[in-house]
C-alpha cells in the first residue's frame, strides 16, 4: 500500500459571507491531503504538523482524523494555539486572505533538527507555504535531508510573498525544490509573481522539467509536465470561491498518479475535482 505524508500547517478557517463567518479547518497541504484521500480511499495518507494543546488544536486534530487522515505524527506544543485565517471573496469568486499565524506552533515543526518524523513514507508532499513558515536554516537542512533521501517528492510552490523573509530566499528555496521534485505541481500565477516572468516563459521553463506533474493554469486547464497530453478541460459552470482550487487539483492528480492512471487521466481528475471545489465556499467541500 502506498503511504504518503503531507506536511504543513493546519489552521482555523473563517469563510466570510457578508457579516457572517463559517468556521472550519484548512491549510493548503491539509486540503490536498483530504482530496487525495477522498480520491484514493485505500491509500494511507498522514498529516505532519505541530499543534498546541488548546481546544482549537484539538478541534483540528479531530477534523483531520474524521477525514481519514493519519494524525499519529502530529506533535504538540504546550501553551500554543494554531494559526487562524479569514477568506473574503469578490463577486467573481476571487479570494483574499487575512492571517493571524505569526506564533503558530507549525513554525517549529523541525526546530530540533530531527527529521525522523519523515521516515517510512513512499512520498512526501510539501508546498511553498510549508517552506515559507520555517526558519531559513531549517529550510536548508530539510532540503539537504530530501537530497539524501530516495523518497518521492511532490512539490507545489504555492507562493505567498508575505510569509517569506525575503524574495531572495523564496527564489532560492523554490529553485532547489524544483530541482529535487519528482512530481511538480506549480501554478502559473505563482511562478510569474515569484520570478517576474511572463506566462510563456513559465511554460517554457517547465517544459523541460525532468519528472511529471502539471502546470496549473486555471480555467485554461493544466499543461502536462512530462508526457505530452492534448485534451480539452471543461470549465466550471459557476465560480463561487477559488479557495483550494489548486490544492484540490493536486490531491486528485496525485491520487490518480499513485493509483496507476495515465497522465491524461490524472490531469483530468485534478481539473474536474478543482472545478467542483470552486462552486462551493471554503476550502473543503461536502463529500
Amino acid at each position: 500500500m502506498t503511504k504518503i505524508a503531507c506536511i504543513g500547517e493546519a489552521m482555523i478557517e473563517l469563510s466570510m459571507d457578508g457579516p457572517r463567518a463559517d468556521v472550519g479547518v484548512a491549510g493548503d497541504t491539509l486540503n490536498s491531503a483530504i482530496y487525495l484521500k477522498r480520491n484514493a480511499p485505500s491509500m494511507e495518507v498522514d498529516y505532519i504538523t505541530r499543534l498546541g494543546d488548546d481546544p482549537f488544536s484539538s478541534q483540528i486534530r479531530k477534523f483531520i482524523t474524521a477525514n481519514g487522515i493519519g494524525t499519529q505524527r502530529i506533535a504538540r506544543t504546550p501553551g500554543a494555539s494554531p494559526g487562524l485565517y479569514a477568506i473574503t471573496t469578490n463577486n467573481l469568486g476571487e479570494r483574499a486572505f487575512t492571517y493571524w499565524r505569526s506564533t503558530s506552533p507549525a513554525r517549529d515543526l523541525f526546530s530540533a533538527g530531527d527529521y525522523s518524523v519523515l521516515d517510512g513514507y513512499d512520498a512526501l508532499y510539501l508546498s511553498g507555504i510549508t517552506m515559507a513558515i520555517l526558519p531559513h536554516s531549517v529550510r536548508l537542512e530539510l532540503i539537504q535531508w530530501l537530497n539524501d533521501s530516495p523518497v518521492t517528492l511532490i512539490y507545489d510552490s504555492n507562493h505567498r510573498p508575505k510569509l517569506w523573509d525575503s524574495t531572495k530566499n523564496a527564489k532560492m528555496i523554490t529553485r532547489a525544490l524544483w530541482h529535487r521534485a519528482d512530481i511538480a505541481l506549480p501554478s502559473i500565477d505563482d511562478e510569474m509573481l515569484l520570478f517576474g516572468e511572463e506566462a510563456h516563459e513559465v511554460e517554457a521553463r517547465f517544459s523541460s522539467f525532468n519528472g511529471i506533474g502539471a502546470l496549473k493554469r486555471g480555467e485554461k486547464g493544466p499543461m502536462s509536465l512530462g508526457p505530452d497530453v492534448a485534451q480539452d478541460y471543461p470549465a466550471a459552470p459557476q465560480v463561487v470561491d477559488t479557495t483550494a482550487a489548486g490544492d484540490s487539483f493536486n490531491g486528485a492528480y496525485v491520487a490518480a498518479v499513485f493509483s496507476g492512471a495515465t497522465q491524461a487521466e490524472a490531469l483530468m481528475a485534478g481539473h474536474v475535482c478543482a472545478a467542483k471545489v470552486v462552486q462551493h465556499r471554503g476550502a473543503i467541500i461536502p463529500e
